[in-house]
């Protein structure tokens, strides 16, 4: 009876082994990653995914390890899960730290995507200020041309003005001398005497 218990103890340990060197290559194939966010969450949950399969082959140990009829048997079985037991503890804590890298990753490309979307905001709003500049300069040179013209045509005015003032002054003055001359006339010729 203790060697067919043998095969599946050795089978056991054989089967942790394997998922041990999976974890670790899966853990390297994390570092190696350059790639995209991806590539890297779908190594993570491959990771994940074997601590789970390593989890479950240690339980089965220690379960194997409680049913065994020898203590000294029974005893090193449950040793050896110990000691798994604390590698997959340090291996975890790899693992995490690897997930937190990951997450940092992540959120950094988030802020540097954010960033670049922000110095692309703030390029277009820097040209619209350029081109809002120019449109303004040009106005103002538009309306000082216009200021030139209006004050011109102010002058002009004022010069006009003046213009109609004098000739209405002239023309009452015309007309006056005109009445004079023709009063004159009338009193010389219709009362000679006077």
């Amino acid at each position: 009876m203790a060697a067919a218990a043998c095969v599946p103890v050795r089978v056991c340990n054989q089967e942790i082994v394997k998922f041990d060197l999976e974890i670790k290559a899966a853990v390297q194939d994390i570092r190696d990653c350059p790639g995209p966010l991806s590539a890297l969450t779908e190594l993570n949950a491959a990771v994940k995914e074997k601590f789970r399969h390593l989890r479950g082959r240690i339980q089965e140990l220690e379960q194997m390890a409680k049913e065994q009829d020898k203590e000294s048997e029974k005893q090193a079985l449950l040793r050896e899960v110990e000691k798994h037991k604390k590698q997959m503890l340090r291996k975890t804590t790899k693992e995490s730290l690897a997930e937190s890298a990951s997450n940092i990753t992540e959120s950094l490309m988030g802020i540097s995507r954010m960033m670049s979307q922000q110095v692309q905001q703030s390029e277009e709003t820097v040209q619209t200020l350029a081109n809002s500049s120019r449109t303004i300069l040009e106005a103002n040179e538009e309306f000082k041309s216009m200021s030139g013209t209006i004050q011109l045509g102010r002058k002009l005015i004022t010069k006009y003005n003046r213009r109609e003032l004098t000739d209405k002054l002239l023309i009452f003055l015309a007309l006056a001398l005109f009445l004079a001359t023709v009063l004159y006339i009338l009193k010389k010729r219709l009362f000679p005497f006077l």
